[in-house]
């Protein structure tokens, strides 16, 4: 069965981290650019980071940079995203995005809430 799975969500307080997991399933990541995107009650989704299949080059949304890394780890078919210093409005469901050619896969989310 071809999925990707996020893990890694949960409640911490501002400015702690959370280390969250995009692992696929079916297929592997290698040449797949990989994006992590988080909606929020009554906001509009938003795009947080990406990273390249070929070459692993990272991108940022400036909502994040700085403290947010994206990274890759082709032997255990995983990218993840270390999310430091996180802030109430961090909070949001979080997905992860998988796209190579004319493949597009969708994770089912893990929750992040930044709350004291």
């Amino acid at each position: 069965q071809v999925q990707l799975v996020e893990s890694g969500g949960g409640l911490v307080q501002p400015g702690g981290s959370l280390r969250l997991s995009c692992s696929a399933s079916g297929f592997t990541l290698d040449y797949y650019a990989i994006g992590w995107f988080r909606q929020a009650p009554g906001k509009d989704g938003e795009g947080v980071s990406c990273i390249s299949g070929i070459g692993s080059s990272a991108y940022y949304a400036d909502s994040v940079k700085g403290r947010f890394t994206i990274s890759r780890d082709n032997s255990k078919n995983t990218v993840s995203l270390q999310m430091n210093s996180l802030k109430p409005e961090d909070t949001a469901v979080y997905f992860c995005n998988g796209r190579f050619s004319t493949r597009n896969y969708w994770g089912q989310g893990t929750p992040v809430t930044v709350s004291s």
